[in-house]
């Protein structure tokens, strides 16, 4: 990323058909702590690694209750985080007072999509810098949705965002099958390991910078943070990082009657001379 003459504004394109202004809101979203989502049949788990600016510092919130039947995980700017979080708390509670029912998920990440998206065409304005992931469950059954800075929304099985995410995205791609029909303690124990994936190679996760949010069927929205999260750490087990760790050496094959193994070395070969033929 730098500077250059189609980037003092968002309204702006490049020959290339591109705008600089949100392409350097999704870099900011690279910047901030990871945050992984998925979903099944029944559930929508969030969950999130916090990070604190300094040793004297608290952690950064980054699960946020919206209602009792929707949440959201950020990754990037958290200001811009409470900007938008109030905003869907203000259609979540017109929503109840009004039609006297909980807002559909689809409804206000449409909603917040639209308000990131006249940031893209009013001059004076910028791209709101954070992702985020809404988990939420209406009458049509659990969501997860992401939302970027363009404005774009999109539903996924599984998704993660922030610094070093792709490793979560790999191992979610890998799994996102066992998801639908997985009980909320596995859906839980995928999202954790996803996260785990994203650590640096000397971290790890502790109840201090873990945030898990599940939501579901018979389930409101509920916030797990510091104390409350020690018992899905000890359910997961390995709470380092798995980076820089070789993989399991493959065992050797076991002797078997046939083919008897030896510490003997194999036998030299020798070159044998054949008689020269000769007219004598």
């Amino acid at each position: 990323m730098f500077r250059n003459s189609y980037d003092n504004d968002s309204i702006t394109y490049s020959p290339t058909g591109r705008l600089f202004q949100v392409e350097y809101a999704l870099e900011a979203i690279k910047q901030g702590s990871a945050s992984v989502g998925l979903v099944s049949k029944t559930h929508a788990v969030v969950v999130a690694l916090k990070r604190s600016a300094e040793e004297l510092g608290s952690y950064q919130k980054k699960i946020i209750r919206i209602d009792d039947h929707l949440g959201i995980a950020l990754a990037g700017l958290a200001p811009d985080a409470r900007v938008l979080s109030n905003f869907m708390r203000q259609q979540a509670m017109s929503s109840r007072m009004i039609y006297n029912r909980p807002i559909p998920i689809s409804r206000v990440v449409s909603a917040i999509g639209d308000k990131a998206q006249r940031n893209t065409q009013t001059y004076g304005r910028r791209p709101y810098g954070v992702g985020l992931l809404v988990a939420g469950f209406d009458e049509t059954g659990p969501h997860l949705f992401e939302f970027q800075p363009s404005g774009t929304v999109l539903e996924y099985f599984g998704a993660a965002i922030g610094a070093r995410s792709q490793s979560a995205r790999t191992y979610l791609e890998r799994n996102f099958d066992q998801f639908p029909e997985a009980s909320l303690e596995d859906l839980v124990i995928h999202g954790l390991r996803a996260l785990r994936d994203t650590l640096a190679q000397d971290k790890q996760l502790l109840a201090q910078n873990t945030s898990i949010g599940i939501v579901g069927l018979d389930t409101k929205f509920t916030l797990y943070d510091n104390d409350d999260v020690r018992g899905w750490l000890e359910k997961l087990g390995d709470v380092g990082s798995t980076r820089g760790r070789r993989p399991p050496e493959e065992p050797e094959p076991e002797a078997t009657e046939d083919a008897p193994v030896t510490d003997a070395p194999p036998p030299e070969e020798t070159d044998t001379v054949e008689p020269i033929e000769t007219d004598a």
